[in-house]
């Protein structure tokens, strides 16, 4: 039996609002070790969740107090996300820190989406 009652989805394009980044370093040339050029590699926009309140003591105890979760639209084989790549989030209280991807996800809930938790770069 077939149920009436409509679920609308947790994530709508609309919630989509920030302008994100992926990157990564590449190695500088000449004779001077270290990596200082950065690549783009892909530039979307997201929906960025801070530690839920639920999850606040745990966090403080893992020291993931700073970890966010970045939902994007799946970019399928144009860009697969890593943990070797970096964002930058254009938003006014993100702009100033680098965050390194810690984990890739596909939403379960939706096929159309990709979770990533990302922490800062130190």
């Amino acid at each position: 039996m077939i149920s009436k009652t409509y679920t609308p989805p947790r994530i709508t394009s609309g919630d989509f609002r920030t302008k994100v980044e992926f990157y990564e370093y590449e190695p500088v040339e000449g004779p001077e070790a270290g990596e200082e050029v950065k690549k783009t590699l892909f530039v979307s926009f997201a929906k960025i969740d801070e530690v839920w309140m639920r999850d606040l003591e745990l966090a403080k105890y893992n020291g993931t107090l700073s970890d966010l979760t970045i939902s994007i639209r799946d970019p399928y084989k144009v860009y697969v996300p890593t943990n070797k790549h970096l964002l930058k989030i254009y938003a006014a209280e993100y702009e100033s820190v680098a965050y390194r991807i810690k984990q890739v996800q596909p939403a379960l809930q939706s096929r159309d989406f990709v979770k990533i938790i990302a922490e800062v770069n130190v």
